[in-house]
C-alpha cells in the first residue's frame, strides 16, 4: 500500500489534531528508520496506521478484545491502551496488511514490550518525540534519538512509567517488561 492510499484511509478516522500528529510521527519515524537502517516503507506505513483505531467506540474496541486473541487483561487497564492492539487487528482485516512487523509496531506503539524490534522501537519513539509534542524532559529524549535508539526507547519507557506513577495510574505489564528488557540491553545484556 502506498503512502497516499494509507493516508486517505486513516484521515477520516482521526480528528484534525490527531491526523496532524500522525503525519509528524510518520516523518519522524522515516527519519529514524534512515538513521538506524530500518525499512523506511515499513516505518512509514506503521506510523500512518499507529492511531487508526484511536477514536473507535469503546464498546467496539472492547468487543474486539473479548472476541479475538488479544489479551483479556487489556480490559483491566485504561482504554487509551486498547487502540494499538485493536488497530493491529483492524489493519489486517480491513486493508489486508499482514506484515507482522508493521502490525506489531502498531500494536506496541503505546506500551512497548520486551524484545522490541528496531521497527517497533522506531514507532514507539517517534510517537513520543514528534515535533508537535512539548513537555518537560522531551529535548533530552529527542537529542538521544540522534545517537542511540535503544537508550532512547529506554528513556521513553522510563518517562512513561514515571508519568503514570505520578498520576497514580495503573501501568500495563508490557511497559514494565519493556523497561526491564531495555535496561538489560543497556547493561550489556546481563
Amino acid at each position: 500500500m502506498n503512502r497516499n492510499d494509507a493516508i486517505s484511509i486513516v484521515e477520516p478516522h482521526l480528528t484534525k489534531e490527531r491526523f496532524d500528529h500522525t503525519l509528524r510521527v510518520t516523518e519522524t519515524a522515516i527519519s529514524l528508520a534512515k538513521k538506524y537502517g530500518e525499512s523506511e516503507e515499513k516505518a512509514e506505513l506503521a506510523s500512518i496506521f499507529h492511531d487508526y483505531a484511536k477514536y473507535r467506540p469503546l464498546d467496539e474496541m472492547k468487543r474486539w478484545i473479548i472476541n479475538s486473541n488479544l489479551p483479556k487483561d487489556l480490559l483491566l487497564y485504561h482504554h487509551e491502551l486498547w487502540h494499538g492492539p485493536v488497530g493491529s487487528i483492524l489493519i489486517e482485516r480491513e486493508y489486508g496488511i499482514r506484515d507482522e512487523s508493521i502490525k506489531n509496531a502498531v500494536y506496541y506503539h503505546t506500551t512497548g514490550r520486551p524484545h522490541m524490534t528496531k521497527l517497533e522501537m522506531i514507532v514507539f519513539v517517534a510517537d513520543y518525540i514528534e515535533p508537535g509534542r512539548s513537555f518537560s524532559g522531551l529535548d533530552e529524549v529527542r537529542e538521544m534519538s540522534q545517537h542511540d535508539l535503544i537508550k532512547t526507547a529506554w528513556m521513553v519507557s522510563r518517562n512513561t512509567i514515571n508519568f503514570l506513577m505520578s498520576k497514580q495510574n495503573r501501568i500495563y505489564p508490557d511497559t514494565f517488561h519493556a523497561y526491564n528488557d531495555l535496561t538489560r540491553q543497556l547493561d550489556g545484556g546481563n
